[in-house]
């Protein structure tokens, strides 16, 4: 599998709209991530959290890749939207296993700083009560946007000083 990629990939000096990137270079180290959602009007059964009822539009769920796979976290996510094989372990996944939800495109940068909280702040918003912070303070991980937000999330990412990068799986 390659991806072609909108930006350039953060460690190449020369870059050209034609360049593939393999999944090794796409998905190597850690990072911070926005999966960006198309979906229908639905109400959703989301584990332990209850019942969500979610407007059409596009839906931004904001996470890092920090652990030891780093953004093969990223890789994991495309392939459970695709292949919808798996049972849910993050809220996120819920999405993904929901046929009323479609993963249009993944932006990340590459850093190992924490920037997840930060950058969903900056992103703020209507959003998802509760949704996918369980281990921070934050009202929310998961924003809603009646209009695609990509131009949105790429300058969000600018923002902080991260290269947003861009996946249309």
């Amino acid at each position: 599998m390659s991806f072609s990629e909108k930006n350039a990939y953060s460690e190449m000096n020369s870059y050209s709209e034609n360049d593939i990137y393999s999944e090794n270079d796409i998905f190597s180290g850690k990072g911070v991530y926005c999966l960006i959602f198309e979906n229908r009007a639905c109400k959703l059964e989301v584990g332990k959290k209850g019942e969500f009822s979610f407007y059409p539009g596009f839906h931004i769920y904001v996470g890092s890749a920090l652990g030891p796979g780093g953004l093969k976290r990223v890789k994991r996510h495309i392939n459970l939207s695709r292949n919808r094989d798996r049972n849910p372990s993050w809220h996120v996944d819920y999405l993904h296993l929901n046929q009323a939800f479609r993963l249009i495109s993944v932006v990340y940068a590459f850093t190992s700083a924490r920037f997840e909280c930060t950058l969903a702040s900056r992103i703020g918003g209507d959003f998802v009560s509760g949704f996918g912070c369980t281990d921070c303070a934050c009202n929310s991980h998961l924003f809603y946007r009646k209009e695609s937000p990509l131009l949105e999330i790429t300058e969000a990412f600018e923002a902080l000083g991260l290269l947003a990068l861009v996946l249309e799986p």
